[in-house]
């Protein structure tokens, strides 16, 4: 079962840098030391612990910023919003991106 197709919390990052989504997600993947997985397909993600993965998310065609960043845990939304919490802050060290949390945001 792929990543993206299991139950999970969520909790959002937003990033207001204008970057394309496959270069988001090798910024993720080189800041936490991960590969990107299955980047060919239409949903890849990035896995930051067992059961905890990112998906990102960009505007849609003349949209401006923001770009998501949704990290996904199956473990509930206080695992979620500690790993995002986390990942914002690997995230502001290792990019320019600016990035807030939008843990409020419904999936």
């Amino acid at each position: 079962m792929l990543a993206s197709e299991r139950e999970s919390a969520v909790a959002t990052l937003v990033a207001s840098d204008a970057v394309d989504k496959l270069s988001a997600l090798d910024a993720v993947a080189r800041a936490v030391g991960a590969a990107v997985v299955g980047p060919a397909t239409s949903h890849p993600t990035v896995p930051l612990a067992d059961d905890v993965w990112v998906v990102i998310e960009i505007p849609k065609f003349g949209e401006p910023p923001p770009l998501t960043i949704d990290v996904h845990a199956v473990a509930g939304r206080a695992a979620a919003q500690s790993h995002a919490l986390a990942l914002m802050e690997t995230l502001q060290q290792e990019t320019t991106w600016t990035i807030i949390t939008d843990f409020e945001r419904l999936h």
